[in-house]
């Protein structure tokens, strides 16, 4: 996603969780730079994993500047204390 600052154009990246609206016990993060279209690829069945779960609905997002910093913290979301982190403030 590009966001506006004034005059420049800063690229964003955004983790996002997903909850499957059929398998409520589901969740999906991810990461990407345009979430609009990542749900959209989501609920048209475009990735293989949420593919069998789907349609979603979006729990939760954060969005960063770094796209390093993003990564990170969607490993740390997919790790057992992100999880259980996650789990205990957004699900």
């Amino acid at each position: 996603m590009k966001h506006r600052c004034g005059y420049a154009e800063i690229n964003m990246f955004t983790v996002y969780i997903l909850t499957s609206k059929q398998y409520p016990d589901r969740t999906y993060i991810g990461l990407t730079e345009d979430l609009s279209k990542r749900m959209d690829a989501h609920n048209a069945g475009q990735s293989p994993y949420s593919k069998k779960y789907g349609p979603w609905e979006l729990t939760a997002y954060t969005t960063f500047k770094n796209k390093q910093k993003a990564v990170e913290f969607e490993k740390y979301l997919k790790s057992g204390s992100g999880f259980a982190f996650l789990k205990k403030h957004f699900l």
